[in-house]
């Protein structure tokens, strides 16, 4: 991919770095460019480091070390209020002695705007977000999502060139999560807004963004589009935080260019892509996707082939999660579409298996659990 040119860059994190204590740093080192008009997602586990990034770009947060930019200026001393960001957090944060309307016209009227072009603004936003009848109602008066709307529009009213979120959709159902996920995408879409969001969820992380960032000890240990992260995993950890995963525990025996031979405790020898690995005799992980793993007769042509015995079924109405014991391992999981399932296969059978080489990555080891 062609380097991003300055001047499609709004957001530069240079050498940022963060710690409470002196000792410890939440943030590492961080250095990222964030592009105008993009939605990158900073995902990572709770103390992974990407709410306090969040917040040293919003300014509630000072780094410890290294400066942060906003469109070409450093901000690292400009106040919260004078960055021209929007914000919108799980809580939506809305007065609740304000209607609708007098919420989305706060952050203009600070901004000393005239009423019409507030009231102009206003009802354009509420469009945005499909709540034209509502502006007269209070908080209170709103369901969850709708609020969480407001709070949307309210962080979009003034045209901020930059949005952030912090877990916005946490506290919603499932159903109207994923529903919100989709607006939220939606509308970015349409205004090319830039925006920054911070979830755990990778799926969501996955659904909503251009690239993602994945997070681990205040460190990004991977950033790419949704497809890149989930197929071609860097290490062992983003393939393990990234969908579900198979992992074998092996020791490297020989590589040849991108591929490479991983021998198992058992004796039995896999072919795979060498992606992470150090030199022959030292320990790898290998990665499966549970959907890559062939059975019976379509495992055929695969170079790698064993056999697995079937020890339980999981159904999830569109697939279902099969576990095999495999290669000593009693946790190796197959995930197969409802329609491609043998209705013949059951607990207890010993079955053929096998994946190809393309779909098997040799990672670093997992540290010890």
């Amino acid at each position: 991919m062609a380097e991003t040119q300055a001047s499609d860059v709004l957001v530069s994190f240079r050498g940022v770095q963060k710690s409470y204590d002196g000792e410890t740093l939440i943030v590492k080192d961080l250095n990222v460019d964030i592009r105008k008009g993009e939605f990158l997602t900073l995902l990572g586990p709770s103390g992974s480091g990407k709410t306090t990034s969040l917040m040293m770009l919003a300014g509630f947060e000072t780094p410890t070390s290294g400066e942060i930019l906003l469109a070409g200026r450093a901000i690292n001393n400009v106040p919260p209020h004078k960055r021209d960001i929007g914000m919108v957090f799980q809580n939506y944060a809305l007065f609740p002695h304000m209607t609708v309307a007098e919420n989305l016209a706060f952050p203009l009227s600070v901004r000393g705007m005239s009423k019409t072009d507030v009231a102009e603004r206003v009802k354009r936003a509420l469009s945005m977000v499909q709540l034209d009848a509502f502006g007269g109602r209070y908080p209170a008066q709103l369901s969850g999502g709708q609020q969480q709307r407001v709070a949307l529009a309210r962080a979009l009213v003034f045209e901020p060139q930059l949005v952030l979120m912090d877990e916005p959709l946490g506290a919603l159902d499932k159903q109207l999560r994923e529903h919100m996920q989709m607006e939220i995408k939606h509308i970015h879409q349409r205004l090319g807004v830039t925006v920054v969001y911070v979830t755990h969820d990778q799926g969501e992380a996955l659904t909503m963004s251009d690239r993602v960032a994945v997070f681990h000890q205040g460190e990004i240990q991977q950033i790419a589009p949704p497809a890149e992260l989930y197929e071609h995993p860097r290490n062992s950890f983003v393939a393990n935080f990234i969908g579900e995963n198979n992992r074998i525990a092996g020791q490297l025996q020989s590589r040849d260019g991108d591929r490479c031979v991983v021998s198992l405790a058992r004796g039995e020898k896999v072919e795979a892509l060498a992606v992470n690995v150090g030199e022959p005799g030292q320990p790898v992980s290998l990665s499966i996707r549970p959907e890559r793993v062939r059975l019976n007769g379509h495992s055929e042509n695969c170079a790698n082939r064993f056999s697995g015995r079937v020890a339980e079924f999981i159904y999830l109405g569109d697939h279902v999660r099969i576990r095999l014991e495999v290669c000593g391992r009693t946790d190796f999981f197959v995930k197969q579409p409802i329609a491609e399932l043998d209705s013949a296969l059951a607990v207890g059978d010993v079955v053929p298996l096998g994946w190809a080489v393309e779909h098997v990555r040799a990672l670093d080891p997992l540290p010890a659990a």
